[in-house]
């Protein structure tokens, strides 16, 4: 059958220690970098910021979207896709048309912004890809392993239509874009009938990047509707990439969260693997004097990180930087303050709100009130104020002129 030679195409799935040493991305260091000239070992300070160390949301993302990718592959070049390529064309020129291909599937990686989710998804396309463009001799076709496109701002149904055409254009040096924005009969229903036949035929996975856009959005719903229409009409699979605000929207309504299936990540937790990360990122020292991490450090960085892999990479850049170019040339928690302080002012709340929400996990227990006979009040020049309002509530006056007899009282009109 046709669909195996798609197969066959695809790169050999990787498991275990060999995924993890494939993720992985180690510059290559040399001690003697920090007795180079000042400007040297600037530049080579920003190989921190090429480090990747995977994680298990790294080895899960890589099988997510490999197997993602076999379930549209497996759908390619068979009678069904032919027929649905048919369909597709009734709707470029106007007519009704329906999915018979039916749905590979859709799902979610949803997490907080800087822990690594763009890096570990650019990982897995490398592998899963190889970094070139699936092409099968017979029948001759070329297929975009997986591509990448950002929800518009707007949440534009239009706009991520022309999007994908525009990406698809760059990987396969095709004119669809401009073809569609010339034309004047270029309308939604049209543009989705044609991105649908070009992804049946070129795309393995689409991946939709920032679909928090469509939480404020008006448009919000009907841009997830497309994607399920594109879905039906090509039996891609479409990943949508996302932080924990998006979770909301997708919790409205049944057909919206069954679309939203998928992995979900927090920042780090203060474990081994945070442990593990700090050390391995510490190594890599471009100040004259060497220091070694040390638990006190590894605690601080967690506080003043909240666990993101991005903060924790950026407090140590900026740390050495700020050292060199002030003279002090040593990575200790000194010159990380001063980068906490000079170079994240931003992040500051960001950081300390998550670090109460952390610490209110558990509800507060509330005091009951106490009864007005309970309450201790002072006695002033031997007069008890609780007294007094007793005998204004029993005898039905006014408390003021009460009190007056006791206290000078200044009445202020309002």
């Amino acid at each position: 059958m046709m669909y195996k030679d798609y197969l066959s195409a695809m790169p050999e799935m990787k498991s275990g220690e060999a995924l993890y040493a494939a993720l992985s991305v180690i510059p290559a260091y040399e001690d003697r970098i920090r007795n180079e000239n000042t400007p040297t070992r600037l530049m080579a300070l920003s190989d921190l910021y090429k480090l990747y160390i995977p994680s298990r949301m790294s080895l899960e993302i890589y099988s997510k979207l490999y197997l993602a990718l076999l379930r549209s592959m497996q759908k390619k070049g068979t009678k069904t896709a032919i027929q649905q390529h048919y369909e597709n064309h009734k709707g470029i020129i106007g007519q009704e048309y329906n999915g018979i291909v039916g749905g590979s599937d859709s799902f979610t990686i949803i997490g907080c912004s800087g822990i690594g989710k763009s890096s570990a998804i650019n990982r897995a396309i490398s592998l899963i890809s190889d970094n070139r463009i699936i092409e099968i001799e017979k029948p001759y076709a070329k297929v975009i392993p997986c591509l990448v496109v950002q929800c518009p701002f707007d949440s534009s149904v239009k706009g991520l239509l022309l999007e994908i055409l525009r990406k698809v254009d760059e990987s396969l040096e095709t004119n669809y874009y401009n073809y569609c924005i010339k034309s004047r009969t270029a309308t939604t229903d049209m543009l989705i009938g044609l991105v649908s036949s070009i992804a049946l035929n070129h795309i393995g996975i689409l991946i939709v990047d920032e679909i928090q856009n469509v939480v404020n959005s008006k448009n919000g719903k009907n841009l997830v509707g497309m994607l399920t229409q594109l879905i039906n009409n090509s039996g891609i699979s479409i990943c949508m990439v996302g932080t924990p605000e998006c979770t909301v929207f997708f919790e409205q309504a049944m057909q919206l969260a069954r679309r939203s299936v998928g992995l979900q990540y927090n920042s780090l937790s203060y474990d081994e693997c945070f442990e593990s990360l700090c050390k391995t990122v510490f190594n890599y020292q471009y100040v004259t004097h060497k220091t070694e991490i040390s638990p006190a450090i590894i605690k601080w960085l967690y506080e003043h990180s909240a666990g993101v892999v991005s903060v924790v990479i950026s407090l140590i850049h900026d740390a050495q930087e700020i050292a060199i170019l002030t003279g002090k040339e040593i990575l200790n928690i000194e010159t990380l303050n001063m980068a906490y302080k000079q170079r994240l002012t931003l992040l500051h709340s960001y950081i300390h709100t998550t670090d109460a929400k952390s610490k209110t996990t558990k509800p507060s227990k509330k005091k009951p009130i106490a009864k007005s006979d309970d309450v201790q009040i002072n006695i002033i020049n031997g007069v008890s104020i609780v007294e007094i309002a007793k005998k204004a509530k029993t005898d039905n006056v006014d408390i003021v002129p009460l009190l007056r007899k006791h206290f000078p009282i200044e009445e202020v009109c309002l």
